[in-house]
C-alpha cells in the first residue's frame, strides 16, 4: 500500500470557506482504489507550520498514478486548490 501525505500552505487571501470546500471536494471524488482519506487543518500552535495536510492511502503505485491522472482529482485541484495554494510538499511511502 502507498501512503501519500500532502502538506499545504495557502495564500493569505484564502478563506476558511475555500479551504473547507477544497477538503470536502477532494474527499468526495469517487475513486475505488483510494483506501483511506483524511483532511486536517493545522491547529496554529506555531508560526512555521503548514496550513493543512491531506493523507491518502492507495492499493499500490499503479493506483496512486491512476489517482494523479484521474479527471475528478484534476477538477478539484484546478477549481478548489490552485486558486488558494501558496506551497505544496508531498511524501509517498509504503505501509
Amino acid at each position: 500500500m502507498i501512503r501519500s501525505i500532502l502538506l499545504l500552505k495557502f495564500t493569505p487571501e484564502a478563506t476558511d470557506a475555500q479551504i473547507e470546500a477544497f477538503g470536502a471536494a477532494l474527499a468526495a471524488v469517487p475513486f475505488q482504489r483510494r483506501r483511506h482519506f483524511e483532511f486536517h487543518r493545522d491547529v496554529r500552535l506555531t508560526d512555521d507550520a503548514m496550513d493543512a495536510a491531506v493523507i491518502a492511502d492507495f492499493d499500490d503505485e499503479e493506483a496512486y498514478r491512476a489517482w494523479v491522472a484521474d479527471p475528478g482529482h484534476h477538477q478539484v485541484r484546478s477549481t478548489y486548490l490552485d486558486p488558494i495554494r501558496a506551497q505544496r510538499d508531498r511524501i509517498l511511502f509504503r505501509i
